[in-house]
């Protein structure tokens, strides 16, 4: 084992006792000392399914963990003990991965936009890869950083959807002028990279990126570079019902790489999947703490919660969701504690979380069961851009994560370091541990985490 995660950074969940188990009991015993703060569990074996299933399906990209995704200490100690790499966007993000004694190495400051600050942090602390896309940013890494490894950052994105403004990289057109320019600058340019996000992603757009990846290649090999390094970015779908796209997205990858990048060409591939890793592996609950009933032939309003007074809802019941200290995005799947029965009808509902943000409105026209204060709210697939956020809202601490493994995981954990769990008939050879790694993924307890009834 690496020693980044041992037994005492999780709780141990046996066979026949899931995360929903776990789930009941903490609420149990947050409604008997009425506490009523919000939490998160997190089942760090739903991680290590995927980062096995990540590793099989692409079996030459080294993955890269995107620390703003989810910086929680649990998901970035099992990433490390599995050996993957970290990418970051600031010091704030190295330093946390370093703190737990990740190497310089396995570090990608991932950023386009960079700090000297940051940069020069970076550069005291052995950081040397790092990512550019326009001259502004070359300029500033030659001056702070001569020991450097750049990539270059092209756009690669070709969807219709994506707004010119909100997209980073360079075009095709500007890459032998910036790597001339680097070239000036007696900047070590390595490679290139390319980031096409989540949304609507479609698997042929994976495919044009390595196309137009492998062009800059060949202008930066004939300007005399040794272009030896390839980052395809994130926008992997994270839940289970996307493990069909993502296999998807995989295959596509594969061949791309095999046309443009064959193996044995002495080119590293590297990613960044974020909420691939950790979005189905967190749930949230957060209590009722305050709730408004609306005539039904009342109209809406736009307006903002204040001090428990203000916008309604036509037709229903606004129900106020969360811990005042915590941030939940819209676009999760909401289940409440009980479901709807015909002597308890459902109501349409909106759901809104702390007073004075934009974000406050988390949805609208919910058919929920009539719930009162203090009551408690389950949201699944909360791993992904979650934890950081709630950390901003009013300077409250984040919300407590209880991080479960269950054994049969943390076999695959170690079986994954090749020292796999004694046997009483000593069968170890059996299998490779990585194959077996692969087939215990297949069997991981990743039961959806609900709250009974009973807790109500």
């Amino acid at each position: 084992m690496n020693g980044y995660l041992n037994e005492s950074n999780f709780m141990m969940v046996e066979e026949g006792f899931t995360t929903r188990d776990l789930l009941e009991n903490l609420l149990v015993e947050l409604c008997q000392a009425s506490d009523q703060q919000a939490f998160f569990v997190a089942d760090l074996g739903d991680i290590v399914k995927k980062h096995l299933q990540f590793l099989k399906a692409l079996p030459r990209v080294k993955p890269y963990f995107p620390v703003k995704c989810n910086s929680s200490e649990g998901v970035i100690r099992l990433l490390a003990e599995l050996g993957a790499g970290f990418a970051c966007t600031n010091k704030a993000e190295v330093a946390r991965v370093q703190s737990i004694g990740v190497p310089a190495d396995k570090i990608f400051y991932s950023s386009p936009c960079k700090q000297v600050a940051h940069i020069k942090y970076a550069a005291n602390h052995g950081v040397q890869l790092m990512t550019f896309d326009n001259e502004v940013e070359l300029s500033k890494v030659a001056r702070s950083h001569p020991h450097a490894r750049m990539l270059l950052g092209i756009a690669a994105d070709s969807s219709p959807s994506t707004h010119p403004s909100m997209t980073f990289g360079t075009t095709l057109k500007s890459c032998r002028h910036l790597l001339e320019t680097a070239k000036e600058q007696a900047v070590e340019v390595v490679g290139i990279s390319f980031h096409l996000g989540s949304c609507g992603l479609e698997p042929q757009a994976f495919a044009q990126s390595v196309a137009a990846a492998q062009l800059a290649f060949e202008m930066g090999t004939e300007l005399g570079y040794r272009m030896h390094l390839l980052d395809i970015g994130g926008g992997f779908p994270g839940t289970e019902d996307t493990r069909a796209q993502f296999e998807e997205i995989a295959a596509m990858i594969n061949s791309a790489l095999d046309l443009y990048f064959p193996d044995g060409c002495g080119v590293e591939i590297v990613a960044r999947p974020g909420r691939y890793y950790v979005t189905s592996a967190f749930t949230f609950a957060a209590s009722i703490t305050a709730m408004e009933e609306v005539p039904t032939e009342q109209p809406g309003s736009d307006g903002r919660w204040d001090s428990g007074t203000g916008p309604p809802v036509a037709g229903g019941t606004r129900q106020v969701a969360g811990h005042r200290c915590v941030l939940i995005p819209c676009g999760r799947s909401i289940s409440p504690l009980q479901k709807s029965c015909p002597d308890h009808p459902a109501h349409s509902s909106s759901l809104w979380g702390p007073p004075g943000h934009a974000e406050d409105r988390i949805a609208d026209s919910l058919e929920l069961p009539e719930l009162q204060v203090g009551d408690w709210l389950i949201f699944e697939d909360m791993g992904a851009y979650t934890i950081a956020t709630s950390s901003l809202l009013g300077g409250c601490p984040r919300p407590q994560i209880t991080y479960a493994m269950s054994r049969v995981a943390w076999k695959a954990v170690q079986l994954f370091q090749g020292k796999p769990p004694q046997t009483e008939d000593n069968r170890e050879s059996v299998c490779t541990p990585l194959s077996c790694g692969w087939e215990m993924a297949e069997t991981l307890c990743v039961t959806p985490v609900f709250a009974p009834a009973s807790i109500i």
